[in-house]
């Protein structure tokens, strides 16, 4: 059995590995681009230091990856909105037909050459627990990997990154709250390989703690903490899911166990058509209801934790409420336009909330149970409430306590969704907003409508996998 893990992670390695050509050539482009920077930056009134970041500076960057990060580093006495203004005056020099984006800060992305270029300003810092904005720590995640790597090491690293594209897990945007680049070279260096790194996550008992440096000096309460070496007080690890760690540990088992290339490629399903949505819906005989609205104009960092906040309050209420919620999703089409909110027409994305429902429709009246007779003053103030009231059957005492049965707001979870009750369960601001401009219901096999721009997403759902 080793042999053959040896034989396919051999396969991998070759695959995902840059060539000498191919090195070169990024290079290249990397150095062009640092030199169109030092040249802009001869124009300012303060001086700056241009490095070359991420895993193309670290050399663990896989095969047909096309992106070059730059950073200007400038003195961090200079205050926020001069690093932003110089920092966007060279990007637009050095790629005049870029465009802004924003994360801490603004920055100019673009393309030299068919790579995709970033050009980030950020602070100097003497040390990455002074850093004044979050993409200051990058030159010093950079220097301190690249003092620990050599050509083996990265090798291994890039299989473990392939590995984690192959099985779904890999990007640390807050869509997939998977793996970063960073911190994926941390576990290889950690476990001293990648075959160390998948027999050690097949006998993970999260929460797991990884101190590279033995100098953290903070808890904290994910299912994988990796202390930041050149930072003692971050979670390296803080944007991953509890789903994804045991979806690593899943396939690495399964790795482990039946060694496979196909381990390592990407394999979505195929997009659901309307009749298969609508088969899927008839066989399973529960109640789904899509909330279809546009997509708020921000970009997927923002709109993801807006949209689970969203779904987890309208579970939690319905739930509450007793319609009985089997599973939810939320779903976005995807964006190949410049803004992350347009689909590649350039129109408005569309964002769905699924709900899928055991129980869908209860009866006209609810149980409503008050406290225990003995509890005076609160008794007395549900039963006087509730005494005549010609809605309610009770007040009535069942064991200790007074009970009512009163009318129920909603009997379907259709109608609780297709009300204004829908804003006071805590969605997210942006969601709340989009959703009061207007959003459509979609019932039962009704659902197959939106297999036209989220056939995929269908398919994972109705047919979901490790």
């Amino acid at each position: 059995m080793s042999d053959e893990f040896d034989a396919v992670v051999d396969t991998v390695r070759a695959r995902v590995s840059p060539t000498d050509d191919e090195r070169a050539q990024l290079q290249r482009v990397a150095d062009a681009v640092m030199a169109d920077a030092e040249a802009a930056i001869a124009d300012l009134p303060v001086g700056a230091e241009v490095v070359q970041v991420g895993s193309t500076a670290r050399g663990t960057w896989t095969a047909g990856d096309r992106d070059v990060d730059v950073f200007v580093c400038f003195p961090p006495s200079l205050d926020r909105e001069q690093l932003e203004e110089y920092g966007l005056a060279v990007g637009h020099d050095v790629l005049p037909d870029g465009r802004e984006e924003f994360a801490e800060h603004p920055y100019v992305v673009g393309e030299r050459e068919g790579y995709a270029v970033d050009l980030v300003p950020c602070y100097a810092v003497e040390d990455a627990t002074e850093i004044q904005s979050a993409v200051d720590r990058t030159p010093f995640h950079t220097r301190y990997l690249q003092e620990r790597l050599d050509d083996d090491s990265a090798g291994e690293v890039r299989v473990a990154k392939q590995f984690l594209k192959g099985i779904g897990v890999y990007g640390s945007d807050l869509r997939t709250q998977g793996f970063s680049g960073y911190l994926t070279e941390l576990l290889v260096l950690e476990y001293g390989g990648f075959r160390a790194f998948v027999e050690a996550v097949a006998d993970w008992h999260p929460p797991v703690r990884l101190d590279p440096k033995s100098h953290g000096s903070e808890t904290f309460d994910d299912p994988l903490v990796v202390i930041d070496p050149t930072d003692p007080e971050r979670n390296v690890a803080a944007v991953l899911s509890e789903a994804n760690v045991a979806t690593l540990q899943h396939h690495a088992r399964t790795l482990l166990a039946e060694p496979r290339a196909s381990l390592f490629t990407e394999d979505g399903p195929d997009p659901f058509a309307a009749a298969d949505v609508e088969g899927a819906v008839s066989r399973r005989e529960t109640t789904p209801v899509a909330l279809r609205f546009a997509a708020p104009d921000v970009v997927d960092d923002q709109l993801w934790p807006q949209l689970r906040k969203s779904l987890d309050g309208l579970c939690s209420e319905l739930d509450r409420r007793g319609f009985e919620v089997l599973r939810s999703a939320a779903l976005v089409e995807d964006g190949d336009g410049e803004e992350e909110t347009l689909d590649s027409d350039g129109k408005q994305r569309d964002a769905v909330l699924l709900l899928e429902f055991a129980v869908a429709e209860r009866p006209t009246v609810e149980r409503h149970e008050g406290p225990p007779v003995h509890v005076r003053e609160h008794a007395s103030g549900f039963f006087g409430k509730y005494d005549d009231d010609p809605e309610v059957a009770g007040p009535f005492i069942d064991g200790d306590r007074y009970v009512v049965e009163r009318p129920r707001a909603f009997t379907t979870a259709t109608g609780f969704l297709s009300s204004d009750a829908v804003y006071d369960v805590g969605l997210g601001p942006r969601i709340e907003s989009a959703l009061e401009t207007g959003y459509e219901v979609l019932v039962g096999t009704d659902i197959a409508a939106l297999a036209d721009g989220f056939g995929v997403d269908l398919a994972s759902y109705f047919e979901p996998k490790p």
